[in-house]
């Protein structure tokens, strides 16, 4: 058949054939919803923005002119009046009463919805198309009839306007929120501040923040107790115990509601404006501040409760303490004296500590350390072996399955089997460095000691060293010693004894550098080798200081005195010195631990004066 042909033969085929050789069955004709008089289930949905007394009237007056309109159509039957109050359109967030209307429809409770307008039904133009188009789909269908606008939904042609008015809404939701955060924008940024409710305040006729006296005295007492040591939960207890009120009057207290309090700056008499902000203006969904809005501090807008040295106090203790509360703001101890002169104790949970921090506190026997510290070259006796340039070889050298070492990581440290028998298998240790040296200890402590750290599991029959989280202070060995982050380090140790006290010592200038390394795919075309593509890492190689390269170990007469068996009497090896605190670098004045102490006690017999309670304080 020719092209010709088939044209031809296409035309044929849809002329037809003739009108009077069909029967045609017509539609059911539907009805127009405003002339349709059938019996209908009529859901009404009516909804104010705010909460806000003056909407009263609205949303009262939408209630009752659909139960008028209702009443007045035939076939018409109210089947309930759907109301959110006090709740914004651009969400489902909280509109329950919405989504309670949805799930009737779709059991068939509803044949029609009735609202005033778009806007009210939705100004999500998402939720509008997407809930309109459900409610179609239904077996049998549900309309909304939007009144202001004249839309029913169930018409062929709605579709179109409905969506260009649901775009309106939407747009004129978000015009609104912004003209919002442009009004806030100008407010703070002439020192004009909200002043909502808090705990420890009341506002004058002019909306100052005015000091309530007996509801400092709960702000202070959080605020005292938090900076001794307490957690916002055992704070928490307390002030249930005291039967002290929150700001809306309740006696129940919660962590969270401590801790909002103690991150609160208005309470040392400071403001902080944008602090949070609303980044979608469709789900509300306020977020924190860091940086993308600009932010606004008055000092002293009002008079504090607490001293701002004791409120930044408390936002370091928060900020910088990892795991559980460790006490009062901490102090690095370092010990002076002993078999262990010159080191810093490490403290777990506080990563607020610098490596300025741990060289400044030793600081003021740094002289004396460092001469200490110094390679001293000893010159044989007559008569005995002459091992002048002789080296005692670095056990790294030699394979052993019982090596005595410690694995760092940039997170975590782990000691080997081998290391937990040198401590007689003590369950909790102390770590300490040496920052001029560069020195590890590990030696045994109590549970009671806020510095300890559980290094061993026993399963019933043997130990197990721990993997121990180190958030805290390992970035800050890591930075001092220069190491790289993503390498984990293995340095071997030695166990120091006097017979009377011992302690792990390990030597971190000799760590090895454990790296890991990758094979590389070979690319297809080998005029292209930047197409060779890393595999998954298939070993890891030790890399040794660069030092090694050029000796075996140390001269067999040099020694530091740490390294060598001790023979000094208790006293003087004094292996368990708790250390003396050196001074904060910082320049907070915050409050001393006699002076929280006495704040505590002085806040709780006030409070007692009018109430007989459980002392909840007895460890104070």
């Amino acid at each position: 058949m020719t092209k010709s042909e088939d044209k031809q033969r296409i035309r044929s085929r849809y002329k037809g054939i003739s009108p009077d050789a069909l029967e045609k069955i017509p539609a059911i004709e539907k009805k127009d919803i405003f002339v349709d008089d059938s019996p209908k289930r009529v859901g009404v949905y009516a909804r104010v923005s705010t909460g806000d007394p003056r909407q009263t009237s609205s949303f009262e007056l939408q209630q009752n002119h659909y139960t008028d309109l209702i009443d007045r159509r035939e076939g018409w039957t109210l089947y309930h009046i759907y109301a959110d109050e006090g709740i914004s359109g651009t969400s489902l967030k909280h509109r329950d009463a919405f989504i309670q209307m949805i799930e009737d429809c779709k059991q068939h409770k509803v044949d029609l919805i009735v609202t005033k307008s778009v806007s009210r039904f939705a100004r999500n133009i998402y939720d509008c198309i997407g809930y309109v188009r459900e409610l179609a789909a239904l077996k049998p269908p549900v309309g909304v009839l939007f009144e202001t606008e004249g839309i029913y939904t169930l018409k062929d042609d709605s579709e179109m306007s409905l969506s260009f008015i649901a775009t309106l809404a939407q747009e004129e939701s978000h015009t609104k929120s912004s003209s919002m955060n442009l009004s806030y924008e100008m407010r703070f940024s002439r020192g004009i501040f909200m002043t909502p409710e808090l705990l420890g305040y009341d506002k004058d006729e002019d909306g100052n923040l005015v000091i309530n006296e007996e509801e400092a005295l709960t702000v202070r007492l959080i605020f005292f107790m938090f900076l001794y040591g307490y957690t916002p939960q055992q704070i928490a207890e307390t002030l249930m115990q005291l039967k002290r009120v929150t700001k809306r009057g309740n006696y129940k207290w919660s962590a969270s509601t401590v801790m909002n309090i103690l991150q609160n700056e208005r309470h040392c008499g400071d403001v902080l404006a944008h602090k949070t902000f609303t980044p979608n203006y469709l789900n509300h969904r306020s977020v924190k501040n860091r940086g993308e809005k600009p932010q606004y501090r008055q000092r002293d807008h009002h008079e504090g409760i607490i001293s701002r040295d004791d409120f930044f106090a408390v936002q370091q203790i928060i900020a910088y303490e990892k795991g559980s509360r460790a006490g009062m703001l901490p102090h690095l101890h370092v010990i002076d004296n002993g078999a262990l002169k010159g080191f810093v104790i490490i403290n777990p949970r506080w990563a607020g500590f610098t490596s300025e921090d741990y060289l400044a506190a030793v600081e003021e026997i740094l002289p004396a350390h460092q001469e200490s510290g110094s390679e001293a070259t000893v010159t044989p006796e007559i008569g005995s072996l002459d091992l002048r340039g002789f080296e005692v070889v670095r056990g790294q050298f030699f394979e052993s399955y019982n090596s005595c070492a410690i694995t760092f990581s940039s997170e975590a440290i782990k000691f080997t089997t081998y290391a937990l028998p040198k401590l007689d298998n003590c369950r909790q240790v102390e770590f300490l460095f040496d920052p001029v040296r560069k020195l590890f200890v590990v030696r045994p402590t109590t549970k009671s000691n806020r510095n300890a750290v559980t290094w061993l599991r026993y399963d019933g029959k043997r130990y197990h060293p721990k993997r121990i989280m180190g958030h805290a202070y390992l970035p800050v060995i890591y930075e001092m010693m220069g190491w790289n982050s993503e390498w984990p380090y293995y340095v071997h140790g030695e166990c120091r004894d006097n017979g009377t006290d011992s302690f792990l010592v390990f030597d971190m200038k000799e760590a090895e550098a454990v790296i890991k390394v990758r094979n590389m795919v070979k690319a297809v075309d080998p005029e292209k080798p930047e197409q060779e593509v890393p595999s998954t890492p298939t070993k890891a190689v030790t890399a040794i200081p660069q030092n090694w390269l050029s000796n075996f170990g140390s001269e067999y007469y040099s020694c530091v005195p740490l390294l060598t068996e001790g023979t000094s009497a208790a006293q003087e090896w004094n292996a368990q010195d708790a250390g003396k605190p050196s001074p904060r670098r910082d320049l907070l004045q915050a409050s001393t631990e006699q002076e929280l102490e006495e704040g505590i006690s002085s806040i709780i017999a006030t409070m007692r004066e009018g109430s007989v309670v459980h002392d909840p304080t007895d460890t104070v």
